[in-house]
């Protein structure tokens, strides 16, 4: 069939497009790229000043409800949690690397960045998280592409910058001056590294032909993160982040909320037998206790709960 890919211009987004439309050729479907200009693209203020939720997926969105494409290729972290009616999130590809990375010609770890060292980030939850570990940095916005972000480092407008592993890694530019940061350093935002593939909710042709190019494993992670997300109505450029995975039929999903400052963190884990394919057991381990249900929205739950018993609600409501 002739499938029409929705996708944004920046050097990472075709590269992501690109990468589903060689899956679904090689599934022996016809491709076209439809290119289109988000909010997020066309502004230069901070991304919590310029509209907050959607900013990179709402015209694409709108263009799958006019029928000028059929599939939207989002990266899943900006793909906000609230449904779009008539849309609907149909494949999950396999994910790349969620950690995010330490960019910098000098510095290798958070640890080694002298006190006032100069560090962009245009996301609250990497500085949320910065500033929870190293109050004394000196933290700066910073926009643009990934080339744009390195061309600032390399011109020392700042001594280091944190990005996304996965970016890096799908530019060819894993290698560049970047050392990737542990979990228990930066826990990554969710659906990082996992791309998301949106069609029309009635459009079931379509959604079967894609899903050709899903893997469970990653799409019940996202499910799970994203439920976390979507309880806290907190929102993609809230100072929340979450992290799933599955190793040897295992699910561990954990997640973290600060404030705005970085000086208040809560936290909470579950961990739970889990087969996308065969969800039925009830074997549970959890330092917060039992979860009886293996769905990843359940999981979800769990832990929202948890984090809400500590807090969680009122730092994602507070500006500080």
């Amino acid at each position: 069939m002739h499938i029409r890919i929705g996708t944004r211009h920046s050097p990472l987004a075709l590269w992501q497009a690109n990468y589903i439309a060689q899956g679904l050729t090689k599934a022996g479907n016809q491709v076209e790229l439809v290119k289109i200009t988000t909010t997020g693209d066309t502004t230069t203020s901070p991304l919590g000043q310029g509209g907050g939720v959607g900013l990179f997926t709402k015209e694409i969105q709108n263009a799958l409800l006019d029928r000028r494409c059929d599939v939207a290729v989002h990266s899943l972290k900006d793909l906000p949690t609230q449904p779009i009616e008539g849309l609907r999130l149909a494949a999950v590809p396999s994910r790349e690397d969620p950690r995010d990375c330490l960019v910098s010609e000098r510095y290798r770890s958070v640890e080694e960045l002298p006190p006032g060292c100069i560090v962009g980030t245009g996301s609250p939850r990497r500085r949320a998280q910065l500033l929870h570990l190293r109050p004394d940095l000196d933290l700066r916005e910073i926009r643009g592409n990934v080339d744009t972000r390195l061309n600032k480092l390399a011109q020392g407008h700042y001594d280091a910058i944190v990005l996304a592993s996965a970016g890096l890694a799908r530019l060819g530019l894993a290698q560049t001056l970047s050392t990737r940061l542990g979990l228990e350093t930066m826990l990554p935002a969710v659906g990082q590294g996992a791309l998301g593939l949106e069609t029309r909710a009635e459009d079931h042709e379509t959604a079967q032909a894609i899903r050709v190019l899903n893997d469970s494993h990653a799409e019940a992670c996202v499910r799970a993160e994203r439920e976390v997300l979507r309880i806290l109505r907190a929102g993609c450029l809230a100072p929340v982040a979450a992290f799933a995975s599955i190793d040897q039929g295992t699910m561990f999903l954990r997640a973290k909320v600060f404030s705005v400052d970085g000086s208040v963190m809560v936290s909470a884990w579950v961990r739970h037998a889990f087969e996308p394919q065969n969800s039925n057991s009830q074997n549970t381990h959890s330092q917060n206790g039992e979860s009886p249900d293996p769905t990843p929205e359940t999981l979800a739950r769990y832990v929202t709960e948890k984090l809400i018993e500590q807090g969680a609600d009122r730092l994602i409501e507070s500006k500080v």
